[in-house]
């Protein structure tokens, strides 16, 4: 609930800045956690580890707090109110792409 809300006053406070340049947050974030899942697999398997480890890295690197990202930007960003969005569209997508993750890994 408390990360719904967050992501909600997110958007609703950036709606305008979010409809002018969406496009690009979305598909920058969706790269973000693509290679995140990807990179974490690929080093799993480098390091030669376990089915479950490979797994376990992919899903840790790629699925990061984004209420965190939102509440630190916030705080630290706070001239710059974009810096906010990303986070707020990051949870949104974590838990599309978490979902096709599962999927994909399901035994």
């Amino acid at each position: 609930m408390a990360i719904a809300f967050i992501v909600a006053i997110e958007i609703a406070t950036n709606a305008n800045k979010l409809l002018a340049g969406g496009l690009i947050i979305v598909l920058v974030v969706m790269l973000h956690n693509i290679c995140g899942l990807g990179l974490g697999y690929v080093i799993g398997w480098m390091l030669r580890l376990s089915e479950p480890k490979k797994r376990a890295i992919s899903i840790e690197v790629g699925m990061q707090n984004s209420g965190l990202a939102s509440s630190l930007a916030t705080l630290h960003f706070a001239t710059y109110p974009l810096a906010t969005i990303h986070g707020a569209i990051f949870s949104v997508w974590h838990n599309i792409s978490g979902a096709i993750v599962a999927y994909l890994f399901r035994k």
